[in-house]
């Protein structure tokens, strides 16, 4: 029988009451607690929290507390990346950032799929698709980036968009849910 975990990890619909499920949120929550609360004189003690809770840490990237996910093992950043104040990663499905991406304050990328049926979705199934975020990519302050979608590198993302289809490298895109308005050279 396959678990609730499972299902999760291949993309599929499942339950979060799976205790594998559960662990791993409530791990993932003591992690950020004590990322969250570090000293500003302590940078090393902000590291050795950020490596034990994401997937992957790039050299010379860093993230900026609060910082808030629901895995953290399911997240991997590039090196010299830098994600600003209160960052959402919920990260049911994987994200990855590639190096020297620019991460602006209050930016969200969102995994998590949920039924539109309203049956299944008050039964609490969900499911969710990857996030990949190229190399050199900049996410302007409080964008939003939706389960599934993919931006190439060198692209930048304006303040305030919802990113919610792929995104080409080299363009500017803007706007409700995010369009390119510009080719970049």
């Amino acid at each position: 029988m396959t678990s609730m975990k499972d299902k999760m990890l291949a993309g599929e619909p499942y339950i979060a009451d799976d205790p594998a499920i559960v662990a791993d949120l409530e791990q993932a929550a003591r992690l950020m607690e004590r990322f969250n609360t570090s000293p500003a004189a302590d940078p090393r003690a902000r590291i050795a929290a950020l490596r034990e809770l994401l997937g992957e840490l790039g050299e010379g990237t860093w993230i900026r507390p609060p910082f808030y996910c629901d895995y953290g093992w399911q997240i991997r950043i590039g090196p010299r990346s830098f994600v600003n104040y209160n960052a959402v990663f919920l990260d049911v499905g994987r994200i990855t950032l590639g190096a020297d991406v620019q991460v602006g304050p209050n930016v969200q990328l969102l995994t998590p799929t949920h039924p539109v049926e309203p049956g299944p979705r008050r039964d609490k199934w969900e499911a969710a698709k990857p996030i990949t975020i190229g190399d050199n990519v900049w996410l302007g302050g409080g964008a939003i980036v939706l389960a599934g979608v993919t931006i190439g590198a060198n692209t930048v993302v304006g303040a305030g968009a919802v990113v919610t289809r792929d995104l080409p490298a080299n363009v500017v895109a803007v706007g409700n849910p995010a369009r390119p308005v510009r080719q970049l050279d």
